[in-house]
């Protein structure tokens, strides 16, 4: 899928998404802009891309407002694990609102597409399963996780309130967990949190009785769905989940990461954290119909490429 050197910016662009899109971004023949605070975006993601003429870096918070010219932009600046974006709630919220509303100014006046990287946590704890773009979510909107929940579901009216009153094009991702290389090490997921804990030869944490159900989705495939949905005509706005539907307990993977990693310090169980929702799993039929998208890495060579990935890190 090429582009006639597009002129791209992505916010977030030293994240864990961000790094990985940026590069396949230059891959597909695009120049770059990467805009990052680095709050939890890392130079180390991105300082294979350093020597690209077709890549830029610019140090910028999107809560300020920022004029560069380019063709696409991509919003996925804003922290997105609950140890990082509980540590400064006020400030999540901040980056999700003030952000997209920055973004969508610089894409109304250049006219240009925009995609917003929504998330699976605006279904909130789910009552229904899988979660369709249709279901309208469980959301606690003063709980702890409300900061990242609610201001991506403000984003989001933002982003469909600018389409309908100013035309912007917009295009909105709604993510579900994803893992892979360049994940923080100390970002307080599970599949970081298991492969760190079990290359020690830790007992895993897991908190309640680990019944929980996650479907989890390899990044690469991710970053492939939201280029494919940056690329659908004008009228295909979404939401479109991206994500895995192949849905596991968090148990097994925990138990999965041990025999990868020949570890056999069994698990520690703690109390649930607060709205942690206990079912997770995406309905992907629209991503399959608009966008010809499925994943195709399964979770053991997933894990393996992630494994090898925190093991070079040691």
């Amino acid at each position: 899928m090429k582009h006639a050197r597009t002129r791209v910016l992505v916010t977030g662009g030293a994240g864990f998404l961000g790094s990985h899109l940026c590069e396949r971004l230059l891959a597909d023949g695009c120049d770059v802009i990467c805009v990052d605070n680095f709050f939890t975006g890392s130079r180390d993601n991105i300082a294979h891309l350093l020597g690209n003429h077709r890549f830029e870096v610019i140090r910028h918070d999107v809560t300020h407002p920022l004029s560069v010219e380019v063709d696409q932009i991509y919003n996925l600046a804003c922290p997105a694990s609950p140890i990082h974006y509980q540590l400064n709630p006020i400030q999540t919220v901040k980056t999700s609102v003030f952000g997209a509303l920055n973004m969508l100014g610089l894409a109304r006046r250049l006219n240009v597409r925009i995609l917003q990287a929504s998330t699976s946590e605006v279904y909130g704890d789910p009552t229904v399963s899988t979660q369709a773009e249709e279901y309208r979510g469980n959301v606690n909107p003063i709980g702890p996780r409300a900061c990242y929940d609610e201001g991506k579901r403000c984003a989001e009216t933002l982003f469909f309130d600018y389409h309908r009153q100013e035309g912007v094009k917009i295009k909105v991702a709604r993510i579900f967990n994803t893992y892979g290389p360049r994940m923080h090490p100390n970002d307080g997921r599970v599949v970081s949190n298991f492969i760190q804990q079990a290359m020690r030869n830790e007992a895993i944490t897991l908190y309640g009785d680990g019944g929980q159900r996650r479907s989890f989705c390899y990044v690469d495939d991710l970053i492939d769905g939201l280029v494919r949905l940056m690329d659908t005509p004008d009228e295909v706005t979404g939401p479109v989940n991206l994500g895995n539907p192949h849905e596991i307990t968090i148990r097994e993977l925990a138990g999965h990461v041990q025999s990868m990693l020949g570890s056999s310090a069994g698990f520690r169980h703690l109390p649930l954290p607060e709205d942690d929702p206990m079912q997770r799993c995406p309905d992907i039929s629209r991503a399959r119909t608009l966008l010809d998208w499925y994943p195709s890495v399964d979770l053991q060579t997933g894990l393996r490429r992630t494994v090898s990935y925190f093991a070079g890190l040691a």
